[in-house]
Order: C-alpha cells, then structure tokens, then sequence
C-alpha cells in the first residue's frame, strides 16, 4: 500500500483530479458532501458530482485554490469558460476530456446551475509581499497605468471587483498562486478567449513584477457584503472583448 500511495503522489495534479472524477463517476455512490441539492434536475446529478469533485462542495474551490471558486460567477462568464475548455482556448487536458462531447446546451445548463448558487466566501489568506509591492498592485486594480495603455481592473471588473453582467467575473476570493497562473497563461497563450481577447492584451503589457503585485493585492482583500455581480456597466469598456456565438452556430 506504500508503495501505490507513493506512484499516486506523482502523478501530475490535473492526472489525478481526472482519475478521481472518473473513479466517481463509475463506482457512485460517492461521499455525501458532494451529493448534488435535492432539487437539482436529475439529469444534471452526475454532471454536479464531476464538477464538485474537483471545485469543491457546491463549487466552493478547493483549500488549496489550484481548483478555482465557480460558485455564483456570472452564467456567460462560466459557459464561456467551458466553451473555451472543450475547444482548446483553454489548455487542460483533464477539462477538456471531460467536456470534449458535451452540446453548447448541456454547457449552458451547467453555466446557470452554478451561477444561481448564493453562498458564502471564506476570509482572505494573510497578504504576501512588502508593503510597496502591495501598494503598486492596489494603483494597477484601481487606477491602470495610462502610459502603456493598461486599463484598470475595476473598468471592467467593477469598482467593487465581483464582477458585472453577463459575463465578466469577480477577480476577489482566489489565491495569489491562482491569479499569477492564470495572467501568466494568458500572457504565453495557454489561455485563449474568442477574439478580440481583451485580457490577453491587457496580460502582455504586463511585467512579471506587475503581475506579481496585482495577485498579492487581490488575494488579500475581503469580500464586499454584497458579493453578487454588478449590473452591466453603463459606459463602453476600454478594450473590445470577443464573445463566443450563438450555441446554434456551433454544435447541434
């Protein structure tokens, strides 16, 4: 037994959440923590049980953070994410395998059952970082830096940073090591989104150390006491964001 939980911790994180989902998915029934709600439809059950498995009860996140919050982000923000999962905008294979043949309709499903979820974020990690690497992500989120033409944070995250209708998520309640992996992948194309893909533009005119202040600042600031996402703004955002097509255009 030793010897089979040494080989299991060297098998690559994503390799293992896919083998526990696909553990689950074949010898159900599994812990009652991740049961789906008693009201969910019955065809979404097995669905809820791959997400949670790896996101958490109820799509809370992980402790660790590696497996991001989808709980009550917006619905176009989480259907634009699988989208991108399934058709290899997004790189992770565990994902992808399991979204390769799933419909725009089952994704959309998925998409809405998570955002409806209302439910309560934990307090933030104590903050990394000297208090001047702080101060330059907090000017960053807040104010942009006009000389590169780097928008702020809240232009389109919203000044209270959960979020805005329909499609835009909140950027508080993630780990630092979360929000560098992922700015990270969008600055070396790991991570796509349909053109024009605002945040890979905004990612690029990134320095490393910039990127590092943003993550520390964010990850440290509590939650709002309405964490919901704000209404769509009124204003144009600074930068152009593509939007995926209409589920007809893609996939019966």
């Amino acid at each position: 037994m030793p010897g089979v939980l040494r080989v299991f911790r060297d098998v690559p994180m994503l390799l293992r959440c896919l083998i526990t989902v696909l553990t689950a998915l074949l010898l159900v029934p599994v812990a009652h923590a991740l049961t789906p709600p008693a009201d969910a439809p019955p065809e979404m059950t097995r669905r809820l049980q791959a997400c949670m498995l790896c996101h958490g009860k109820e799509g809370r996140a992980t402790p660790g953070g590696f497996f991001p919050r989808i709980a009550g982000k917006p619905a176009d923000y989480l259907y634009h994410q699988l989208l991108n999962f399934r058709d290899g905008r997004r790189n992770n294979d565990g994902m992808r395998y399991l979204l390769d043949h799933l419909s725009d309709d089952y994704l959309r499903a998925t998409a809405l059952y998570f955002a409806s979820l209302d439910l309560p974020y934990p307090p933030p990690l104590p903050p990394q970082g000297d208090a001047a690497t702080l101060a330059r992500g907090e000017a960053l989120v807040r104010r942009g830096d006009p000389a590169r033409e780097l928008p702020a944070c809240t232009s389109c995250h919203g000044a209270a940073m959960t979020g805005t209708l329909p499609a835009v998520p909140g950027l508080l309640g993630l780990p630092r090591d979360y929000l560098i992996g992922q700015l990270g992948a969008w600055q070396t194309g790991l991570r796509k989104a349909f053109a024009p893909d605002c945040m890979a533009q905004v990612a690029q005119r990134l320095a490393p150390s910039d990127i590092a202040a943003v993550a520390s600042w964010l990850a440290a600031q509590p939650l709002p006491a309405d964490t919901h996402p704000a209404a769509a703004p009124l204003q144009p955002l600074p930068l152009r964001c593509g939007m995926a097509p209409a589920p007809t255009e893609r996939r019966p």
